[in-house]
């Protein structure tokens, strides 16, 4: 099993290309650790149990991956941001044999994960250093059409960028996905949603099975958080999904179906042309 590669007083850290810092400290709720950049959470590993995923909207794209094909089915994955790259060892853990590709603008973020959070050995997973929208060009042409987990979470500090909200952007990734393949994307939003509508009628117009895993107070617009759009050309494997998400910590809902239909009412898909970044998140959403 890995170990962390510093002392427990230790918070390993590097300066990002943006002149962010980015450092690993110890989780202050749970086993494990946290990678903070500027200050924001975004990543929590645990290097004892690569299966516990602390924040809500991990384990919630964690309960999609659990239903893709058969269990312990090797799957192949495609990665959009690296982070501490906790879903991909959670896929590791859970479907030996994958195969996965990450994609990280920042080779130094990648570095610093390696060495203090070291990857479990005979993992079969490349990453590839470069903006997350061009990287998908430059995948190998196998992946076409063959790709059974897609995952877009990338943040550059609190916020996804712009490019990476637009219909161009969701086309050029869903051209990845085998048929029956599913495509991941975090959401953060606040107070209202528009945002996330907007990001919901964005995918809804590219794939045509689109579901949504959120908090319940979340879906309700009261405050800011994460929500997992997952979406596929195939129906989504969602007859589990509901009671998984209402066990909690948290309770968390799947809105489909018509509830969908309403959440989206209205809401215009992004284009390059007028993409904006997700929302900033207050400062004092991070504190402890």
């Amino acid at each position: 099993m890995a170990r962390a590669r510093h002392e427990p007083g230790d918070q390993p850290q590097t300066r990002l290309s943006d002149g962010a810092i980015a450092r690993i400290v110890r989780s202050g709720f749970t086993s494990g650790f946290e990678l903070e950049v500027a200050g924001t959470p975004q990543s929590h590993v645990d290097l004892d149990d690569p299966t516990h995923l602390h924040f809500e909207y991990i384990a919630r794209m964690g309960a999609v991956v659990d239903r893709l094909r058969m269990p312990r089915q090797p799957l192949t994955a495609v990665h959009l941001g690296a982070g501490a790259l906790t879903l991909p060892r959670y896929v590791e853990a859970t479907r030996p044999g994958s195969r996965q590709q990450v994609i990280e603008l920042e080779p130094a973020l990648v570095d610093l994960v390696r060495e203090h959070l070291p990857l479990p050995r005979g993992a079969s997973l490349r990453v590839r250093i470069g903006d997350a929208r061009e990287g998908l060009g430059r995948l190998p042409d196998g992946l076409v059409g063959a790709v059974d987990l897609l995952v877009s979470d990338v943040f550059s500090g609190a916020q996804t960028p712009a490019h990476l909200t637009t219909i161009e952007f969701y086309t050029a990734a869903a051209r990845l996905l085998a048929p029956d393949g599913v495509l991941l994307v975090n959401v953060a939003d606040g107070a209202g949603l528009a945002f996330a509508r907007r990001q919901v009628a964005t995918v809804r117009a590219v794939l045509e099975h689109v579901i949504v895993l959120a908090e319940v107070q979340m879906l309700k617009g009261r405050r800011f958080g994460n929500l997992v759009i997952a979406a596929s050309r195939s129906p989504l494997p969602t007859e589990w999904l509901p009671r998984l998400m209402a066990a909690g910590p948290h309770p968390a809902k799947v809105a489909q179906g018509a509830e969908l239909e309403e959440f989206a009412r209205g809401a215009r898909p992004v284009t390059d042309a007028d993409a904006t970044a997700s929302p900033k998140p207050a400062a004092s959403l991070f504190e402890r």
